[in-house]
């Protein structure tokens, strides 16, 4: 088992979900804006989400995957 403070953990967990957003955006040859315009949210917010830099809501998680018509769960896993 990996030894990772909270702190670190949280981290990475943020830098996977904004991989995967920006992976599955990138797979619909979907612009950030063309996202977050369709999902709802700032483009300066899915920018850091994207980046692993904001700790999103549960509101905002659900936005982005509707507009990418994907599950919370494909994103978060």
């Amino acid at each position: 088992m990996l030894d990772l403070s909270d702190d670190d953990w949280l981290k990475a967990c943020r830098h996977a979900i904004g991989d995967r957003i920006r992976t599955e955006r990138m797979h619909q040859n979907l612009t950030q804006e063309r996202l977050h315009l369709a999902a709802g949210i700032s483009r300066w917010s899915l920018q850091e989400i994207e980046a692993g830099r904001n700790n999103p809501t549960l509101e905002t998680l659900l936005r982005i995957a509707r507009a990418l018509d994907v599950s919370l769960a494909d994103l978060v896993q």
